[in-house]
Protein backbone atom coordinates (compact mmCIF):
# COMPACT_ATOMS: atom_id res chain seq x y z
CA UNK A 1 0.00 0.00 0.00
CA UNK A 2 1.28 3.45 -0.87
CA UNK A 3 0.97 5.99 1.92
CA UNK A 4 -0.39 9.35 0.91
CA UNK A 5 -0.26 12.63 2.73
CA UNK A 6 -3.58 12.05 4.52
CA UNK A 7 -2.83 8.51 5.64
CA UNK A 8 -2.50 9.56 9.29
CA UNK A 9 -6.07 10.84 9.25
CA UNK A 10 -7.38 7.71 7.59
CA UNK A 11 -5.49 5.43 9.94
CA UNK A 12 -7.26 7.04 12.90
CA UNK A 13 -10.49 5.54 11.56
CA UNK A 14 -9.12 2.00 11.86
CA UNK A 15 -10.28 1.67 15.45
CA UNK A 16 -13.98 1.94 14.61
CA UNK A 17 -16.14 -1.01 13.67
CA UNK A 18 -19.70 -0.27 12.63
CA UNK A 19 -20.92 -2.95 15.04
CA UNK A 20 -19.33 -1.22 18.04
CA UNK A 21 -22.67 0.57 18.56
CA UNK A 22 -24.44 -2.73 19.26
CA UNK A 23 -24.63 -3.33 23.00
CA UNK A 24 -22.98 -6.71 23.57
CA UNK A 25 -21.64 -8.48 26.65
CA UNK A 26 -18.15 -7.12 27.33
CA UNK A 27 -16.53 -10.14 28.94
CA UNK A 28 -17.02 -13.82 29.73
CA UNK A 29 -18.81 -13.09 32.99
CA UNK A 30 -21.35 -10.85 31.26
CA UNK A 31 -21.85 -13.41 28.50
CA UNK A 32 -22.63 -16.10 31.08
CA UNK A 33 -25.00 -13.77 32.95
CA UNK A 34 -26.97 -12.95 29.79
CA UNK A 35 -30.17 -14.95 29.24
CA UNK A 36 -30.05 -17.35 26.30
CA UNK A 37 -32.80 -15.52 24.39
CA UNK A 38 -30.99 -12.20 24.80
CA UNK A 39 -27.67 -13.73 23.75
CA UNK A 40 -29.38 -15.17 20.68
CA UNK A 41 -30.87 -11.76 19.85
CA UNK A 42 -27.55 -9.93 20.21
CA UNK A 43 -25.87 -12.56 18.04
CA UNK A 44 -28.51 -11.99 15.36
CA UNK A 45 -28.02 -8.22 15.64
CA UNK A 46 -24.28 -8.53 15.10
CA UNK A 47 -24.73 -10.82 12.09
CA UNK A 48 -27.50 -8.66 10.58
CA UNK A 49 -25.18 -5.67 10.74
CA UNK A 50 -22.90 -7.50 8.29
CA UNK A 51 -25.44 -8.14 5.51
CA UNK A 52 -24.74 -4.94 3.55
CA UNK A 53 -21.01 -4.58 4.32
CA UNK A 54 -20.30 -8.12 3.12
CA UNK A 55 -21.91 -7.41 -0.26
CA UNK A 56 -19.64 -4.40 -0.66
CA UNK A 57 -16.63 -6.32 0.63
CA UNK A 58 -17.09 -9.01 -2.03
CA UNK A 59 -17.37 -6.32 -4.73
CA UNK A 60 -14.29 -4.49 -3.40
CA UNK A 61 -12.20 -7.66 -3.35
CA UNK A 62 -13.35 -8.49 -6.88
CA UNK A 63 -12.21 -5.02 -8.00
CA UNK A 64 -8.71 -5.36 -6.52
CA UNK A 65 -6.17 -5.52 -9.35
CA UNK A 66 -4.10 -8.29 -7.74
CA UNK A 67 -6.83 -10.24 -5.96
CA UNK A 68 -6.48 -13.99 -6.40
CA UNK A 69 -9.40 -16.29 -7.13
CA UNK A 70 -8.82 -17.87 -3.71
CA UNK A 71 -9.17 -14.50 -1.97
CA UNK A 72 -12.40 -13.73 -3.83
CA UNK A 73 -13.72 -17.24 -3.23
CA UNK A 74 -12.97 -17.00 0.50
CA UNK A 75 -14.71 -13.63 0.73
CA UNK A 76 -17.80 -14.98 -1.03
CA UNK A 77 -17.79 -18.05 1.21
CA UNK A 78 -17.59 -15.83 4.31
CA UNK A 79 -20.63 -13.89 3.10
CA UNK A 80 -22.58 -17.09 2.40
CA UNK A 81 -21.74 -18.64 5.76
CA UNK A 82 -22.63 -15.53 7.75
CA UNK A 83 -25.94 -15.13 5.91
CA UNK A 84 -26.70 -18.84 6.33
CA UNK A 85 -25.92 -18.68 10.04
CA UNK A 86 -28.11 -15.59 10.36
CA UNK A 87 -31.07 -17.34 8.76
CA UNK A 88 -30.60 -20.38 11.01
CA UNK A 89 -30.46 -18.25 14.15
CA UNK A 90 -33.59 -16.34 13.09
CA UNK A 91 -35.36 -19.68 12.72
CA UNK A 92 -34.25 -20.74 16.20
CA UNK A 93 -35.39 -17.39 17.64
CA UNK A 94 -38.80 -17.75 15.99
CA UNK A 95 -39.18 -21.16 17.65
CA UNK A 96 -37.95 -20.00 21.06
CA UNK A 97 -39.94 -16.75 20.97
CA UNK A 98 -42.69 -16.98 18.35
CA UNK A 99 -43.31 -13.58 16.79
CA UNK A 100 -39.97 -12.19 17.92
CA UNK A 101 -38.15 -10.21 15.27
CA UNK A 102 -34.69 -8.83 15.88
CA UNK A 103 -34.10 -5.75 13.74
CA UNK A 104 -31.83 -3.85 16.10
CA UNK A 105 -28.53 -3.65 14.27
CA UNK A 106 -25.91 -1.07 13.42
CA UNK A 107 -26.09 0.80 10.13
CA UNK A 108 -22.93 0.75 8.05
CA UNK A 109 -21.68 3.98 6.46
CA UNK A 110 -18.50 2.66 4.85
CA UNK A 111 -19.51 2.15 1.23
CA UNK A 112 -18.13 5.47 -0.10
CA UNK A 113 -14.65 4.63 1.22
CA UNK A 114 -14.62 1.30 -0.63
CA UNK A 115 -15.50 3.15 -3.84
CA UNK A 116 -13.08 6.03 -3.34
CA UNK A 117 -10.79 7.04 -6.18
CA UNK A 118 -7.97 7.11 -3.63
CA UNK A 119 -6.26 3.72 -3.37
CA UNK A 120 -5.17 4.28 0.25
CA UNK A 121 -8.74 5.06 1.31
CA UNK A 122 -10.07 1.94 -0.44
CA UNK A 123 -7.37 -0.29 1.06
CA UNK A 124 -7.87 1.06 4.58
CA UNK A 125 -11.65 0.60 4.28
CA UNK A 126 -11.18 -2.99 3.12
CA UNK A 127 -8.64 -3.72 5.84
CA UNK A 128 -10.96 -2.25 8.47
CA UNK A 129 -13.85 -4.39 7.25
CA UNK A 130 -11.68 -7.49 7.41
CA UNK A 131 -10.48 -6.68 10.90
CA UNK A 132 -14.00 -5.95 12.11
CA UNK A 133 -15.58 -9.04 10.58
CA UNK A 134 -12.86 -11.13 12.20
CA UNK A 135 -13.57 -9.52 15.58
CA UNK A 136 -17.30 -10.05 15.22
CA UNK A 137 -17.07 -13.64 14.01
CA UNK A 138 -14.97 -14.48 17.06
CA UNK A 139 -17.56 -12.79 19.26
CA UNK A 140 -20.41 -14.69 17.58
CA UNK A 141 -18.47 -17.95 17.88
CA UNK A 142 -18.06 -17.42 21.62
CA UNK A 143 -21.75 -16.60 22.08
CA UNK A 144 -22.78 -19.71 20.15
CA UNK A 145 -20.44 -21.90 22.20
CA UNK A 146 -22.07 -20.61 25.39
CA UNK A 147 -25.56 -21.16 23.97
CA UNK A 148 -24.66 -24.68 22.85
CA UNK A 149 -23.19 -25.51 26.24
CA UNK A 150 -26.26 -24.17 28.06
CA UNK A 151 -29.08 -25.31 25.89
CA UNK A 152 -27.78 -28.46 24.23
CA UNK A 153 -25.52 -29.89 26.93
CA UNK A 154 -27.34 -28.54 30.03
CA UNK A 155 -24.22 -26.61 31.12
CA UNK A 156 -22.10 -29.79 31.16
CA UNK A 157 -19.17 -28.40 29.18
Amino acid sequence: MKFGRNIWKQSLMLGTCHTAAIPTPENSEQVHQTKSEDLLKVTISVLQAWEEPLKHMVAAVAALPDASEVMLSNTKELEERILGLLEGLKTILSRVQPGAVENDYAFWYGSPDLQSSDEDTRNIALYTLGRCVRRDTHKVDNYLKVLKCRDVHDNNC
